[in-house]
């Protein structure tokens, strides 16, 4: 038998509500959360948790092999200090550093075996970018800590819905400019083959949604999606991936039309990630697919105006946890959240 090995909870912005959503989700553990480990500052979480009044117990833990003996018990915090003090909703800059240190620790343990996925909570990509932080994003830092080679793919999946843009973190007007057919089959073909092995789906279907409205009108809405989109799906369809389209966006969300596909690409971000949050915001779960370890995230950002009242929704978060629970699980083959 191997030991399970809990999921590494980042703290994301420390002015946020990450370190709230981390204890209600622990006062949630019977409900079938995997053990999870926070790595944050014990004290500072200690006295937000009073702020909001939280009755929760927390565990500092020496090393991640302590946090699954402990989670029964108590929140296992692996501590993470904090430049600046903390002052819900009001981020400091000084505090960055710190932040993606957290990522990185959370990476460093499940790449070591010591850690079963990394679950990160929501960043203030504008605090951390006046720290010197020079990645877009979560997914952009993360694909650099993974290494050479690797093409990170944003997926956001809930119960009614399964989303990936195409391009993700960029201008709308650079899209049609950075739109190309092999991107769109790289971006594609990464996802099939998360789809059958970490969701388990034999053979998935791909729906591909047109860059312009109606997906071009034959050509007199722009020709993005006749020469560059349509051939994308004339590759996949040759490698055997059950592709389809490009198909109109403004038709491709209605539930039966969901019925068709295990998921929906875009050519760019709000397209897709506008029907998902629309459909399920609060059980929607950012999944970075083609790193060489789990990665998810809740769907949902820092909450500043909720920050120190008690009042934010860990639904998210719970989604998250359990969806990195259940990849970690079927990559390992192991039971539960084990390597």
């Amino acid at each position: 038998m191997v030991a399970p090995l809990p999921l590494a909870l980042t703290p994301g912005e420390p002015a946020g509500v990450g370190c709230e959503l981390a204890a209600d989700a622990w006062l949630r553990r019977a409900d079938g959360i995997a053990p999870f480990l926070l790595i944050d500052d014990p004290d500072r979480v200690a006295a937000r948790l009073q702020k909001i009044g939280r009755s929760v117990p927390l565990q500092p833990i020496d090393s991640p092999e302590d946090a699954v003996a402990a989670f029964g018990d108590a929140l296992p915090v692996l501590p993470q200090g904090f430049a600046a003090p903390d002052r819900p909703g009001t981020p400091d800059p000084a505090n960055g550093p710190a932040v993606a240190a957290a990522i990185e620790r959370a990476v460093e343990l499940v790449r070591d075996g010591r850690a079963a996925a990394v679950v990160t909570n929501p960043i203030q990509k504008e605090t951390l970018y006046q720290a010197g932080f020079a990645f877009p994003g979560h997914t952009e830092f993360l694909a650099h800590l993974a290494g050479p080679g690797v093409t990170p793919v944003m997926l956001l999946a809930s119960d009614a819905l399964r989303v990936v843009p195409v391009t993700i973190h960029i201008p709308l007007a650079e899209v049609p400019r950075q739109l190309t057919t092999d991107g769109i089959v790289k971006v594609a073909r990464i996802t099939a083959a998360a789809m059958t092995g970490d969701f388990g789906i034999a053979r998935p279907r791909l729906a591909l949604a047109g860059l312009n409205p109606h997906a071009g009108e034959g050509g007199a809405l722009g020709r993005e999606d006749i020469e560059v989109v349509a051939p994308a799906v004339a590759i996949l369809r040759a490698d055997g991936i059950d592709a389809v389209g490009p198909l109109p966006a403004d038709t491709m969300f209605h539930a039966e039309a969901r019925a068709g596909y295990d998921v929906a690409l875009g050519m760019y971000h709000d397209q897709v990630l506008v029907p998902l949050k629309t459909l399920d915001f609060w059980g929607g779960v950012n999944v970075t697919l083609g790193l060489p370890f789990v990665r998810t995230s809740p769907d949902h950002g820092t909450a500043l105006a909720l920050a120190g009242t008690g009042r934010a929704r860990p639904d998210s978060l719970i989604a998250a946890l359990r969806t990195a629970a259940g990849m970690a699980e079927r990559r390992t083959g192991a039971s539960g959240a084990s390597a």
